[in-house]
């Protein structure tokens, strides 16, 4: 699915056998493994790796704030540890206690001109860096290293939402399944395998990929119509990566993930296949989903 000097190959040549195209998100979408890969892989690395020792439960409820519970819920780590640093600085509890936070320039240099933001992309930019950025942007990888570790150690044997399952068995018989994450290709396949759901997919595409947008739209070149193509995500930027594609969007609501995808089972699923997931309908989902996330974090309203 992927090569080393093509990785995002397989999105531009897998074999097309429908008329539809549904690309589901994975992490906090199709597996409840956000809450376990966030608290105990990527945040207790985070304050390991950018001495935030002293500000750890500020640390924690500003990392768990974008990551699970605003309107970036689901963004690239690179970004969101850029996000999470930038709300603990402006806390007044971590001026108090005079803990400095880094602002991490290289990297906020390295994210504007790069389109494909994984370790790999990264690994070349710290070869490339001159010595001023070097230092920084390899404490970045070394922490993101080392959240792929954790996961890779503590995560497993974390099952599909109930009717997951379901929903892509019926789904794969009228329509071309892909994935679509932020998340590193190797623990997309891993976790995709061990619950026996890679065989219903086309391609599982990762951050070595590109973004959800950047996804869509190589797949979207096997030249499906738009109303047949449709993303099925958790968060905001699930729904960015489908209207930049103009591609239908139906939302697994956070806190209500197993609810949304009995209601997709039920109906949603139907109604897309058959042509009736109209803009009254889709709307109406959409709605309920961007009422969950708030853009403002608790100690700041």
């Amino acid at each position: 699915m992927m090569t080393e000097n093509d990785p995002a190959r397989g999105l531009r040549e897998f074999p097309s056998r429908h008329d539809f195209l549904i690309a589901i998100d994975s992490d906090g979408c199709a597996f409840d493994t956000m809450e376990i890969k966030h608290k105990e892989c990527f945040i207790p690395n985070i304050i390991k790796h950018f001495g935030l020792q002293a500000v750890s439960r500020y640390a924690r409820q500003a990392a768990e704030f974008v990551n699970l519970y605003s309107k970036w819920r689901g963004i690239n780590r690179f970004p969101a540890l850029i996000r999470t640093l930038d709300l603990l600085r402006e806390r007044r509890e971590v001026a108090q206690r005079g803990v400095s936070i880094v602002e991490l320039p290289a990297t906020r240099a390295w994210l504007a001109g790069e389109s494909k933001p994984g370790n790999p992309a990264l690994r070349a930019a710290v070869e490339a860096a001159d010595a001023a950025a070097r230092d920084e942007l390899q404490r970045v990888l070394s922490w993101s290293e080392a959240v792929n570790a954790t996961i890779a150690e503590i995560v497993a044997g974390v099952p599909p939402y109930p009717f997951v399952r379901e929903s892509i068995q019926r789904a794969s018989a009228q329509a071309d399944i892909i994935v679509v994450s932020a998340t590193p290709g190797e623990a997309l396949l891993r976790e995709w395998a061990e619950h026996d759901l890679a065989r219903y997919t086309a391609v599982i595409a990762g951050q070595e990929m590109g973004t959800k947008a950047e996804h869509l739209r190589l797949a979207n070149s096997r030249g499906y119509q738009p109303e047949r193509v449709l993303m099925i995500g958790d968060a905001p930027g699930d729904l960015e990566a489908a209207r930049a594609n103009g591609a239908r969007f139906y939302p697994i609501r956070p806190g209500d993930e197993a609810r949304s995808w009995q209601q997709l089972f039920d109906g949603g699923l139907d109604r897309f296949l058959t042509g009736q997931y109209d803009g009254q309908y889709e709307a109406g989902q959409i709605a309920g989903f961007q009422a969950l996330l708030p853009d403002t974090p608790p100690w700041q309203r």
